[in-house]
């Protein structure tokens, strides 16, 4: 089963615990963000993120932009390697 990875080539992890008690912990910016963003991001791996741009003295909105432009080199990698599977 696909589920929500759709036709991406993203790993897919099994975890351990609770996903949903996980993303309930996260901070409400970062959840929204969640809510919002185009790939299916783990609480742990946006958490992670957060974190980094939050021990660097970053503000919110600054954090949120580093997972925005995380989720951009993401989403250009997938692009780059959809459009080298075409040329095949």
């Amino acid at each position: 089963m696909i589920r929500n990875l759709g036709a991406t080539g993203l790993r897919r992890k099994r975890r351990s615990g609770d996903p949903m008690q996980s993303y309930d912990a996260l901070p409400e910016p970062l959840r929204n963000w969640l809510s919002q963003a185009a790939l299916p991001w783990s609480p742990i791996s946006a958490q992670r993120i957060w974190k980094r741009a939050n021990a660097n003295g970053r503000t919110v909105q600054e954090a949120l932009h580093a997972l925005s432009r995380a989720e951009e080199q993401t989403l250009a990698r997938e692009r780059q390697s959809f459009s080298q599977i075409e040329t095949l």
